[in-house]
């Protein structure tokens, strides 16, 4: 199984600092994009369904960027004036700075952790436990916020404001690769849905998380490469490695 082509189903790095790119040139390999997901907000019908009151809160919880377009753009649909005095914490720096996007950056009401990681932000909002949080979520999120927040009696409110839908593929699209990457359970169905007569054989498939493993099992696949694990946590170092071996001679 050597590895000439690979197909990554998200969109095509900014920067050309991508590691992605570095690999192409390191193993003379052609490394393609193309989005299988899209992510798009939830109908105001559908989330006035979970008789949520957003100014009921003091702080918000930000994960991704994609949850802070979700949630001001629903706010804006629901003609909902956020308050200046609202509080919001973020995974990580650079989803901070993004909110600047929609509200004057202010260092005393905006917090974010150190390392990208919940477990690591969590001791900042235990600090402001006086705070009532909202969290913005996916339809696909695991209960892991839910549930360091429940363990620190911290109060709080989680509602879906976005969700991940599969994209079509136009007829004259094909999988003529020798490896594809995917990153979550939706991108598996719209694998599958765009291509039933997909026939693996020697195509390599790999993956990031747990969930999206257990999608690529389910619908029949062969999973070839998991990354987002303890030993191997980043996809584009599992790639550079799965290439290395298999393109030894």
């Amino acid at each position: 199984m050597k590895i000439k082509k690979v197909l990554v189903s998200q969109p095509k790095p900014t920067s050309e600092k991508s590691p992605y790119y570095s690999i192409a040139e390191k193993y003379g390999v052609k490394i393609d994009f193309r989005p299988f997901v899209k992510v798009e907000s939830l109908p105001v019908k559908e989330f006035r369904k979970q008789k949520v009151s957003i100014l009921d809160h003091s702080a918000v919880i930000f994960t991704s960027r994609h949850a802070i377009d979700h949630f001001f753009t629903l706010c804006s649909e629901l003609r909902i004036t956020v308050p200046e005095t609202m509080k919001y914490f973020c995974l990580s720096e650079t989803i901070a700075l993004y909110i600047q996007k929609y509200v004057q950056y202010r260092k005393r009401k905006v917090f974010f952790g150190p390392t990208g990681k919940f477990c690591d932000l969590l001791p900042v909002i235990v600090k402001h436990n006086a705070e009532k949080y909202f969290v913005p979520m996916s339809d696909t999120h695991t209960d892991e916020i839910r549930n360091a927040l429940d363990e620190n009696r911290i109060q709080h409110t989680e509602a879906i404001m976005y969700r991940t839908v599969s994209v079509d593929f136009t007829p004259d699209e094909h999988i003529d690769y020798d490896m594809l990457l995917l990153f979550t359970p939706a991108g598996v169905h719209t694998l599958v849905k765009n291509f039933p007569k997909f026939d693996q054989r020697k195509v390599a498939i790999g993956c990031f998380g747990p969930a999206t493993a257990k999608a690529i099992r389910d619908a029949g696949l062969r999973l070839d490469l998991q990354a987002g694990t303890a030993e191997v946590p980043s996809i584009t170092a599992a790639l550079d490695l799965f290439i290395k071996e298999h393109n030894k001679d």
